[in-house]
């Protein structure tokens, strides 16, 4: 309990390390001991920073980006990481599915798309899966030349040059995906063998849409995530619709 900001050590040494951190933020020692007080997440990212502690899970409760802001000013991310990601998995009848980036950014560059395939290839093989990784478009193999196809096209052309041991292929539909027949009726040479694993989407939008759709009409409620990719320290934000089942998986993942 952080009952005296002027008195307890503890919660002197949380606001004072939060001020160094974002004193060039315009956050006074008067703003930094009031936004301690008043988030958990903030609070908790202090003491990972700290090494009071080894994880942390938050996000049932407000909004994801407020969390994710706590994360970023406190944790920041791992050396060479351009961005933090979020991905979902979901366990189908038929598939295990993993896909990103559902939470973090809006509309994400190639270079950002290909960094987010990266990390999202080396968590699937925290799983013990080998990752499939697949380029999601309304394109499929240069049938479009609109910008957003051509973002995907060059995501995957650059995820193939720095991971060559990985199976991919992009751009493409979303049932070639899945399916090794429909993708070899559009483009025979594909370099992705059966059904891919990990779908990596052009957008936060079409990520997060497709992740929710897929939760109520085919996963059974059984998912794994959001998981934060990218994040210097282990840490992930959930979401108000987290199950019990969900919060369990995500702390031994985390």
């Amino acid at each position: 309990e952080l009952c005296d900001p002027e008195n307890d050590p503890r919660f002197r040494g949380y606001w004072e390390l939060y001020r160094s951190l974002m004193a060039r933020e315009g956050v006074t020692p008067e703003v930094a001991k009031a936004t301690v007080r008043r988030s958990n997440t903030l609070i908790a990212s202090l003491m990972l920073r700290r090494g009071e502690a080894d994880a942390l899970i938050c996000g049932l409760v407000g909004r994801y980006d407020a969390h994710l802001d706590h994360l970023r000013h406190v944790i920041g991310v791992k050396p060479g990481v351009r961005t933090m990601a979020a991905m979902n998995a979901l366990m189908l009848e038929q598939h295990t599915l993993f896909i990103a980036d559902t939470f973090v950014n809006e509309e994400p560059t190639a270079e950002e798309l290909a960094d987010i395939a990266l990390m999202a290839a080396a968590e699937v093989r925290r799983f013990g899966m080998p990752p499939k990784v697949a380029f999601l478009s309304h394109s499929i193999f240069g049938s479009s030349s609109r910008p957003s196809a051509q973002r995907m096209r060059a995501a995957h052309a650059m995820f193939a040059a720095q991971a060559p041991e990985i199976e991919c292929d992009g751009e493409m539909h979303g049932d070639a995906a899945l399916s090794e027949t429909v993708r070899k009726g559009y483009l025979p040479e594909t370099t992705l063998s059966g059904s891919a694993n990990l779908l990596v989407l052009p957008n936060l939008d079409a990520a997060n849409i497709l992740f929710n759709v897929l939760k109520m009409t085919g996963g059974h409620g059984v998912t794994v995530g959001p998981i934060l990719l990218g994040a210097a320290m282990p840490a992930h934000i959930l979401t108000p619709s987290a199950t019990v089942r969900r919060i369990v998986n995500m702390t031994a993942v985390a």
